[in-house]
């Protein structure tokens, strides 16, 4: 079925304590039924790597326990049985329970999406994690519509840039904090409203943007540390979801307002779900975005592009919140 029998993968030496990461050969998996083959181009590199190294976000069944990554773009190369709208040589890019820092993957066919015209597939490696979070989050279950105001904080981030994005392209107004001003400048660069220095004062500032109504839909990338601000700038009917939570796990709810707001407030996480909920997710992003990124209207939004050698400097970027945008590592 495939043509190498053998392919290079970085590989977790330990699980659970973060230890060192190999380049390794290891065998190279074969498509199952409805499943595509593909030849990676670059694979993403995402927080959620740094937690499964911890041992605190394990890769889901029937996925590489010790390969990481959750995404990729590449070339169909071999096809399992019954897999019918790919063909061996298109251009996809998809999300991964794991598996992804390798030559080679293998998703179902019903995950994936073209790579967008006029796009190689060496760029559309840092689309799918952070810009299916965004339009899962924000729109498919918080329901952004134009003319709504978006907060999204942690706007600096792969997810953040995605989102304020995505709230463009479909009319929002977007509010976007972050601790570092660099990070602000460059979020305008790419659209953003407003931008809000994360101190202790961004919930006044936000209030002051809103004439005091506040905003419509919260994407949260912080967690903790903002959830009493949060509360503060949340406009009445509206929702609040939760996607990250580096700065912390737990803070205090005031019940009684969010009853009189009658706020929604959410958490998501993407990995876990089960496969029809990923296909019904996929197909709504191909079809309502995936034209955005043809017009260049979205496009994504890349930091640093690694040799798969240099993993673990990926890693401590990452961890150093250093980046802006997309961290890759690149295959061929």
């Amino acid at each position: 079925m495939t043509q190498h029998a053998s392919m290079r993968a970085v590989v977790m030496e330990s699980l659970g304590d973060y230890g060192p990461l190999a380049l390794q050969e290891v065998p190279t998996p074969i498509p199952g039924d409805g499943e595509v083959l593909a030849r990676v181009c670059t694979s993403g590199v995402n927080r959620a790597d740094l937690l499964q190294r911890h041992g605190k976000h394990p890769a889901p069944a029937g996925w590489p326990k010790d390969i990481l990554g959750l995404e990729f773009s590449g070339v169909v190369e071999a096809l399992g049985p019954d897999t019918s709208r790919w063909r061996v040589g298109d251009r996809v890019m998809g999300l991964l329970g794991g598996g992804g820092y390798a030559e080679y993957v293998t998703a179902h066919g019903s995950t994936l999406v073209p790579v967008p015209e006029g796009m190689t597939e060496h760029d559309a490696g840092a689309i799918p994690e952070v810009f299916l979070t965004a339009f899962d989050a924000a729109v498919m279950q918080m329901g952004l519509d134009a003319g709504e105001v978006l907060l999204i904080h942690a706007v600096g981030s792969g997810v953040g840039t995605s989102a304020l994005q995505i709230g463009k392209a479909l009319g929002a107004v977007t509010i976007g904090t972050s601790r570092t001003p660099e990070k602000l400048e460059t979020a305008k660069a790419l659209g953003l409203d407003h931008a809000v220095l994360g101190d202790e004062e961004w919930p006044e500032r936000v209030l002051e943007l809103t004439d005091g109504r506040g905003v419509d839909v919260i994407l949260d990338l912080v967690g903790g540390p903002y959830l009493e601000g949060n509360q503060r700038v949340v406009a009445r009917r509206g929702r609040h979801i939760v996607v990250g939570v580096p700065g912390g796990t737990s803070g205090q709810i005031d019940l009684r307002a969010m009853m009189l707001r009658r706020v929604t407030m959410k958490g998501t996480v993407l990995r876990a779900r089960p496969l029809d909920e990923k296909v019904v997710l996929t197909r709504a992003f191909e079809e309502r975005l995936l034209p955005f990124f043809s017009s260049g209207e979205l496009k994504p939004v890349i930091d640093r592009v690694f040799p798969p050698e240099d993993v673990e400097l990926a890693h401590e970027v990452m961890a150093s919140n250093e980046n802006f945008g997309k961290l890759l590592l690149h295959w061929e």
